[in-house]
């Protein structure tokens, strides 16, 4: 089955480390995704920009409406995601745990709903 872990972190803590202290980190992930390849349980993943780089979109009266920023204002902050295939919940929890950032901030582990394809586009 596959999961996302959505890797919560707070941006002033992770902007407050020096670049030998980042450099570090972003080791530990590439040593984990190379892992995590190497047992057949990556898809995918990427790191993303701050929040302030992003944007919020809604709807309303049938108008898009824009705003700069995260949808709501928290401690931490999405700051990336894997995407990995696991046994079970207990599986990708263990996995979950060996995430570096883990240690200071919060991984949100999600089921993903399997895609049905039609017949006729397989």
């Amino acid at each position: 089955m596959k999961y996302i872990l959505l890797i919560h972190h707070d941006e002033a803590y992770f902007a407050s480390l020096s670049e030998a202290e980042r450099q570090a980190l972003y080791a530990e992930y590439r040593s984990l995704r190379e892992q995590l390849t190497a047992a057949g349980n990556w898809v995918a993943g990427d790191q993303l920009l701050p929040t302030s780089a992003g944007s919020s979109v809604k709807v309303r009266d049938g108008k898009a409406v824009v705003t700069g920023g995260p949808f709501a204002e928290s401690r931490e902050q999405v700051g990336g995601y894997f995407m990995i295939e696991a046994r079970d919940l207990d599986e990708a929890v263990s996995i979950a745990a060996r995430i570096p950032s883990a240690r200071t901030g919060t991984i949100e582990v999600r089921p993903v709903v399997p895609s049905v394809v039609p017949a006729a586009a397989r």
